[in-house]
């Protein structure tokens, strides 16, 4: 009968170590838990022989990628067959052979091999770091250990479901002001290099070269004539402003800068911080109730989250909590963590719920996300059509009183005709 060695934990979070003989992976957790344990790490002793038969040249790490959403319906159909009592092996080759695209295909069947020479899954998905992120390996690793991977996966689907969404809604709020300036700024040049050298021209011909011309007419010549012979300057300058910036954004220093102003921006900032807070209590708290151990999971946690201020408060909790202290203090001295969050954190730390209060933060601020890309949309639609109108308008105004000065410099020369 095989020997599986261990790595557990009591419930007072005291670890142990030892060996159990046992018909498989299933058969030696219930042991471990009847022996009042909770297994973290539990591999199979084998023999020398046994060692030198199954042996095989390792993988290497692939880098390939795919998108969320293709990863999303992976992860949400491997659960589905899993719970409907399909291997897992099984599983992964009826996946794969109707899975369309091709680098999620070839990985499906990487997996199935690798599984098949005797690794675990997890062992398995951590040769592609490119599709399945620390946070997917250590949930599964969880899974696999509890001998709940359908509720894992399950977990896991939800979780990148709802990721999407949220990252879907900040693109839409960010994306409106960006495809109005951009429209803005095609229009502007479109003007000053095309239509106001036209009407310059006519005011010389029509009105003399020294005829004095409106203070306003004049400043959009100005920017029309640098557009026109200076263009250059104006695309080195932006070529410039965007190298400084990704040189800047690149250094460590950098980074901390831009993420504590991106939280400070007006309107944006809040949206940002609302958003963060949201992926840190969402990612936590699918972890912890997944099983993965609190150090664990804030580590997973901290690495994944988009924003540098976050993450060092996040650090900060770890440093915290691995000195056996409390999550609470360090969310509240960070100033990262509204009050409303680290009461629910606090009540959750008491009660012992701790994952479900912070799946509840979740909820909380997504729903806040929802409300803020709605508000952001309908107060930035009114200020962008207006901001379009005044730029169009100025050039036209700007064009159109010479006209005026010349339409009734004509007129009054007709009355003095007759």
């Amino acid at each position: 009968m095989p020997k599986f060695s261990y790595t557990a934990v009591d419930a007072r979070g005291k670890q142990a170590n030892g060996s159990v003989e046992a018909s498989d992976q299933n058969d030696a957790i219930a042991q471990i838990r009847q022996l009042g344990f909770y297994p973290q790490r539990l591999d199979e002793v084998k023999n020398a022989d046994a060692v030198a038969a199954e042996k095989k040249p390792a993988k290497k790490k692939r880098n390939s990628t795919v998108k969320m959403r293709i990863l999303t319906i992976f992860t949400r159909q491997l659960a589905t067959l899993i719970d409907a009592g399909l291997p897992l092996m099984r599983s992964l080759k009826t996946l794969a052979q109707q899975e369309r695209n091709p680098v999620m295909r070839a990985t499906m069947t990487d997996l199935a091999e690798s599984v098949e020479t005797g690794n675990t899954f997890s062992e398995s998905l951590a040769l592609h770091p490119g599709i399945f992120n620390k946070l997917y390996v250590n949930m599964v690793k969880a899974g696999e250990l509890g001998g709940v991977l359908e509720i894992v996966l399950t977990r896991l689907a939800e979780f990148q479901e709802k990721s999407q969404k949220i990252k879907g809604k900040v693109i839409a709020a960010m994306v409106y002001p960006i495809v109005v300036l951009v429209i803005a700024g095609l229009i502007l040049t479109f003007l000053l290099i095309f239509i106001v050298p036209k009407f310059q021209q006519i005011f010389k011909d029509a009105l003399g070269p020294d005829h004095p011309l409106p203070g306003i007419t004049l400043f959009v010549i100005a920017c029309s004539d640098f557009m026109v012979d200076r263009w250059y300057l104006i695309i080195g300058g932006i070529v410039a402003l965007v190298a400084t910036y990704k040189a800047f954004a690149s250094t460590p220093a950098g980074v901390i800068i831009l993420d504590k102003i991106a939280l400070k921006i007006p309107v944006f900032g809040d949206l940002m911080s609302k958003t963060a807070i949201a992926r840190f209590s969402r990612t936590l708290g699918t972890l912890i109730s997944s099983g993965v151990p609190i150090l664990q999971a804030l580590n997973i946690t901290r690495e994944t989250a988009s924003n540098t201020i976050v993450a060092v408060a996040i650090g900060k909790i770890h440093d915290s909590v691995k000195e056996g202290e409390s999550v609470v203090g360090p969310m509240e001295s960070s100033g990262v963590f509204p009050p409303m969050v680290t009461s629910m954190v606090q009540v959750g730390e008491e009660t012992g719920q701790l994952p479900d209060m912070l799946v509840k933060v979740a909820d909380v601020y997504e729903a806040e996300v929802d409300n803020v890309v709605t508000s952001l949309t309908s107060i930035l639609e009114p200020i962008m059509i207006v901001m379009l109108a005044v730029i169009v308008g100025t050039i036209v105004i700007a064009l159109f009183m010479p006209m005026v000065s010349l339409i009734t410099g004509m007129s009054d020369a007709g009355t003095t005709h007759n």
